[in-house]
């Protein structure tokens, strides 16, 4: 029986041949890898709306089934939760990334898009709707459909939103993903034969130690706040939490790892209703590791291209990805390809080198952010267990006055 080859050891390959192609393949040879990328690229742009269509409706039209105050109480601590990490990665990065991306680092790289070679051909293939339209109508498909749930109604469009996320999440896995190694050789090459890449390797490995690092803090970070809201100690569930830790990482897969986190929300001594309830919902909600990653090689990316990268340019799109990544974990690398349509908002553009550049590096380390991600939903169903017991004993006291 033949051992399937997983995806980063496929990404790693994509690189290392694109860029032995850039280095002495003949300038035909990159062009026709440069080509494949380019029409793969057209065909991401086209797929990106609907990818925002598909994850957010079902995300918000999902949260229907939750009950009142706890759901409520879950998702703002996991949007929170999301947005302080974000916040926490955009603040480390901006003090220790300058120490080896100087201004003469991103003179010496320059734009990493220029002498590169043209595709042979392209496909004039247009989204069939904006980025921003995307959006909207997700909102308001889900919120309508969440609405129209809370009074009896709406399953049929319920049952719609998640059949279509499912086909968007078939296309992501059974062509996107799959394809994606080419992809990235195409870059690498494109990159190598203008002379760029190791200038801009030299770089991202040093970012890869910051933030893996930086996933680790922060969980530490999200259990010692659980232990002082709840009494219990810290240490003690971060040691529970090894197993499910690990599963993340091997499987790459929040969904995947939820049977296994509710053991270890068990060992927590969280309750059954709330760990059968918080888990699976945050591993749909919460991407505090996702989004240190993408926040932090987004600032690599403007820091080595000399563009603004202060808090005015990062704090609405870190707003906006704890929104807009709902729901993404249920598809392989689902997390940056939610993030893909919002990168012009702090000026990388959705598709061309930077942004595949984004994605070869989120995917390498995606295993750690998905780690990241669902340990961290335990911290927070200790956190909702302890206010739910809260609340109970009260309105008990009130029955009983």
């Amino acid at each position: 029986m033949k051992k399937k080859i997983g995806l980063v050891p496929k990404l790693i390959m994509g690189i290392i041949a694109g860029i032995l192609i850039g280095s002495y393949a003949p300038p035909i040879i990159v062009q026709v890898l440069v080509t494949a990328a380019t029409l793969f690229s057209a065909f991401l742009k086209f797929v990106i709306p609907f990818i925002i269509i598909g994850f957010v409706t079902a995300g918000i039209a999902d949260l229907a089934t939750g009950a009142g105050k706890l759901l409520g109480v879950t998702t703002g601590i996991a949007y929170g939760s999301t947005i302080i990490a974000g916040l926490g990665a955009f603040t480390v990065a901006s003090i220790i990334f300058p120490s080896f991306i100087d201004p003469s680092v991103a003179s010496k790289i320059g734009n990493p898009e220029a002498g590169m070679l043209p595709p042979i051909f392209t496909i004039p293939l247009e989204a069939m709707v904006d980025v921003t339209a995307a959006i909207v109508f997700a909102f308001m498909l889900g919120l309508g459909i969440s609405g129209l749930r809370n009074h009896g109604k709406g399953e049929h469009l319920y049952g719609m939103a998640m059949e279509f996320q499912e086909i968007v999440t078939k296309t992501l896995s059974t062509i996107i993903i799959p394809l994606l190694p080419i992809y990235i050789a195409g870059t690498f090459a494109n990159i190598t034969y203008a002379g760029q890449v190791w200038n801009i390797l030299n770089i991202f490995w040093r970012v890869y130690l910051i933030v893996i690092p930086l996933h680790l803090i922060y969980l530490v970070c999200q259990f010692a706040t659980a232990g002082a809201i709840s009494g219990k100690n810290p240490f003690k569930m971060l040691k529970n939490q090894i197993p499910g830790y690990l599963t993340a990482v091997g499987t790459q897969s929040s969904a995947a790892t939820i049977p296994v986190n509710v053991d270890c929300a068990e060992k927590n001594g969280t309750s059954k209703q709330i760990r059968e309830f918080v888990v699976p919902l945050c591993a749909t909600i919460h991407l505090s590791g996702s989004i240190i990653s993408v926040t932090s090689f987004a600032v690599a990316v403007l820091m080595m291209n000399g563009m603004p990268h202060g808090l005015q340019v990062m704090l609405p799109f870190i707003l906006m990805l704890g929104i807009a990544m709902v729901a993404a974990p249920g598809a392989p690398g689902g997390a940056i390809m939610s993030a893909l349509p919002f990168l012009p908002m702090i000026g990388i553009p959705s598709d061309g080198g930077l942004a595949s550049l984004m994605i070869a590096l989120y995917l390498t380390q995606d295993s750690f952010g998905t780690a990241a991600n669902v340990s961290g939903d335990n911290a927070i169903a200790v956190i909702v267990d302890h206010l739910n017991k809260k609340w109970t004993k009260k309105e008990d006291s009130k029955r009983a006055a």
